[in-house]
């Protein structure tokens, strides 16, 4: 796994794990990578630094707790519509598989069956191995209205 520091084109910053930094350029190219404050598919790699070890781990004193979040995380006066809307636009531009989500995924991935946009849900340990073989599926910021009372 690897962890990229992303930023959209309207400069949100934020921080995504992925299989391998292949799996980053196929879910780019799928337009299947969006910012999570606003949505936006243009996103690109942020520039970061590598994690390097020198040796014994030094003890540094705990960071003052930050006065502000920083500006990712605060909330948007507007998030809760975008949210709204991405939902209402996934839901209007996929069909919903329901628990079938896995293995339907799995067989576009594998070219079993035809390249569709889709949605449901699968217990963690079936995302996890989606994931581990490099079938791009990503978790959505709400439960699927099919399932929300």
């Amino acid at each position: 796994m690897i962890k990229f520091s992303l930023r959209c084109d309207e400069g949100h910053a934020f921080d995504s794990w992925f299989k391998a930094g292949k799996a980053f350029d196929d879910l780019i190219a799928r337009d299947m990578v969006q910012c999570p404050v606003c949505g936006t598919n243009a996103v690109t790699k942020a520039l970061m630094a590598p994690a390097v070890a020198l040796g014994q781990p030094q003890k540094q004193p705990a960071p003052p707790p930050p006065t502000n979040p920083p500006p990712a995380v605060q909330k948007s006066p507007d998030a809760e519509q975008k949210l709204k809307a991405l939902r209402k636009q996934i839901e209007a531009n996929s069909e919903y598989v329901g628990d079938s989500f896995a293995s339907e995924a799995r067989a576009m991935y594998l070219g079993d069956i035809p390249d569709r946009p889709i949605y449901g849900e699968a217990p963690p340990q079936e995302a996890k191995a989606l994931i581990d073989e490099g079938v791009p599926v990503l978790p959505l910021p709400f439960i699927p209205s099919r399932n929300s009372n």
